[in-house]
């Protein structure tokens, strides 16, 4: 890692929706961070040539792609580097593979860029997280399935509506409801 009194402090962006993306990287500039951004994971192949980052923030959906192949080079990368995962709808399997891919956490949408900073800020876990959550809807179960079903296919849809037994169409209605990001 560099030292932040010494130069800017290098932050990867890897976010397909360019808006927030561009929000994300004039804030963090601001923040004094020197940012390079990509939009999936062979752009991000293509910075890495040229760049070391300190610090990423990776969307876990990039149109069709994961995002978890880019917390994997970037860990692959440097095993001390702080990477965030962000999602438009956080689930339990995809928090266990980013964390077990490497990431140092994971955080739901929307977050702004004091959350993110206080994730890359976060050492250890917290033993005082509470464990008594909600009881989940069979909603929200079957969501998680379905996103479950859609990490194991690298987002592939036909792959994942023949895995669920449903058709290709009914699983893309599902996923524009859910906006999945």
């Amino acid at each position: 890692m560099s030292d932040a009194t010494s130069e800017p402090r290098l932050l990867a962006i890897v976010e397909d929706d360019e808006a927030f993306a561009r929000t994300l990287k004039r804030s963090f500039e601001r923040r004094g961070y020197r940012v390079i951004a990509a939009a999936n994971h062979e752009e991000l192949t293509t910075l890495l040539k040229d760049n070391h980052p300190d610090f990423a923030v990776v969307d876990l959906k990039l149109g069709g792609a994961s995002g978890l192949t880019c917390v994997q080079t970037l860990r692959a990368l440097d095993e001390e580097m702080k990477i965030v995962v962000l999602t438009g709808f956080a689930s339990i399997a995809t928090a266990v593979e980013a964390i077990k891919l490497g990431a140092s956490y994971y955080l739901a949408k929307p977050s702004n860029t004091d959350d993110i900073e206080a994730a890359f800020a976060r050492e250890e876990g917290d033993p005082d997280a509470p464990v008594d959550g909600r009881q989940s809807s069979i909603k929200t179960v079957e969501w998680e399935h379905i996103h479950q079903t859609l990490v194991e296919t690298d987002f592939n849809i036909s792959e994942a509506a023949r895995r669920l037994g449903m058709h290709r169409r009914t699983l893309a209605r599902k996923l524009e409801k859910r906006q999945l990001r």
